[in-house]
């Protein structure tokens, strides 16, 4: 017969190990998410020193260099000015360069970001004049992607290429019928009378719009004025280029908008003669695209505005 207070001692002893295992499982499982932690923290701070995008193996042989500006111009996006300028100049500066390629498929975006990409390429060409830059158009350059192509020697298209879009627009929404509908009653207070500019929750006050349509009106002419400067005498202005149009890249030729018909590789092989292309576009790893999407978030949901503005697109 089996002793009670045995029996009694090896099962309080059965759960004084098995607390003691079950907490040492919490310490590693502790420890993992600690380590996880600090390599991902690691992992942000080095994206952010720009670790990840930096090759620091020479590049042998004479080459074409090429640089992307894919999708939407805006800050912190693929197309941004920062990563676009940053490949643009490590291109520039490499001493086997031969020509540069700006190879576009944009809709636009920010007229900001277009602008300091379109200044920057004109420094560049004149700090390297022996280094031509041609942009190369795919699917679309439209507004603010053409904005930054005027900037280049000359600009090669597909005959089914997208093309012009010369124009500025304000985007938002009316919610007032909505609200009243549902019974919804807005209450904004401001200090500063036009403190909720064109509030999509109010109705549309007519000294703001008007406003607004200077401003655009402002910003378009700069954008034409790139423009012409960009293309010069090339350019065959007809009344409706600049109305926000767009044309196909064979229209556009016979327009002045663009020069050529030409691919990335035809330009690298037959105006710039070095059929070797090496591509300069930044990349993001993936610690940066997760830093910087993080503090969009951030960004987005302290400032009201920051889903609205004006846009070459």
């Amino acid at each position: 017969m089996t002793n009670p207070e045995s029996w009694e001692r090896q099962t309080l002893e059965k759960l004084a190990l098995s607390a003691l295992l079950e907490q040492r499982r919490a310490r590693q499982w502790s420890i993992f998410f600690r380590l996880l932690t600090l390599v991902f923290m690691f992992l942000v701070l080095f994206a952010f020193m720009g670790w990840f995008n930096k090759s620091e193996a020479p590049i042998a042989g004479k080459h074409t260099a090429l640089v992307e500006l894919r999708g939407v111009l805006a800050d912190g996006g693929d197309a941004s000015a920062d990563r676009v300028i940053n490949g643009l100049r490590e291109a520039f500066k490499d001493k086997n360069t031969k020509g540069v390629i700006l190879l576009i498929n944009s809709p636009g975006g920010s007229p900001v970001q277009a602008g300091y990409i379109n200044d920057e390429i004109r420094r560049l060409r004149m700090k390297y004049p022996q280094t031509p830059l041609y942009a190369v158009v795919e699917d679309i350059c439209a507004s603010g992607g053409y904005y930054v192509a005027v900037a280049a020697d000359k600009i090669f298209v597909d005959k089914a290429s997208i093309v012009g879009s010369i124009g500025v627009l304000m985007d938002s929404f009316g919610f007032t019928g909505t609200m009243a509908k549902l019974g919804v009653e807005r209450r904004l207070m401001t200090a500063g009378e036009n403190k909720g500019f064109l509030d999509p929750f109010s109705p549309v006050n007519a000294s703001q719009k008007e406003y607004a349509q200077k401003m655009l009106n402002e910003i378009h002419q700069q954008f034409i004025t790139v423009v012409r400067q960009g293309r010069g005498k090339r350019l065959k202005e007809t009344p409706d280029m600049f109305s926000g149009l767009v044309w196909s890249g064979e229209k556009s030729i016979r327009l002045g908008l663009a020069d050529a018909i030409g691919s990335a590789d035809f330009v690298a092989r037959e105006i710039i003669k070095v059929e070797n292309i090496v591509d300069f576009t930044q990349q993001e790893g993936f610690a940066e695209r997760f830093a910087k999407r993080f503090g969009a978030v951030l960004a987005d949901s302290f400032n009201p505005l920051a889903k609205t503005g004006v846009n070459l697109r």
